[in-house]
């Protein structure tokens, strides 16, 4: 490969994968929490096939790398996250794939697809939530990440994100 196109490489894998990720275009609100945004019409047909209701909910380890861990600290950007229960016909050890956004007080976490043990990459809408505020990072969080202080949270099914 040339030296000259060495510089280009970073730059082309970067628009290779906005193009894929359908988080890539989400509008942020003032405090860098992201925006309300559409869930793909593929995924609420993949999500009624899997008989995954709006509001069914199952247990989720946040982070793959830090199971159990406690605290942890996530980071902005993607996330591969592990199902504990069944959500839907979806089984415990389906990984899902989402976003992270560590601007605001809490922590959001946004899922765009679900990876089966058994199975192909699915396209689904989801989100984390944990109870009395505890997906609220701690004040010694750096910019970029958020400490929290557990390594499991609750995953809701969602027909939009708010």
């Amino acid at each position: 490969m040339s030296a000259n196109r060495a510089p280009l490489l970073p730059f082309i894998g970067l628009i290779l994968t906005s193009l894929g990720c359908p988080s890539a275009g989400v509008p942020l609100r003032a405090d860098g929490t992201p925006g309300p945004e559409k869930c793909p019409e593929e995924a609420l047909k993949t999500m009624r096939i899997l008989r995954m209701h709006v509001s069914d909910a199952a247990d989720v380890e946040l982070d793959a790398n830090q199971i159990g861990a406690r605290p942890i600290t996530l980071y902005e950007g993607p996330v591969e996250s592990v199902l504990d229960g069944s959500l839907g016909t979806l089984d415990p050890a389906t990984r899902l794939y989402g976003r992270v956004w560590t601007s605001g007080p809490q922590v959001v976490v946004r899922y765009y697809e679900a990876k089966p043990p058994d199975g192909d990459t699915v396209p689904i809408c989801a989100v984390a939530r944990l109870g009395d505020g505890q997906l609220r990072k701690r004040p010694e969080s750096k910019p970029g990440t958020a400490i929290i202080e557990f390594s499991n949270a609750s995953v809701f099914v969602v027909d939009s994100f708010r």
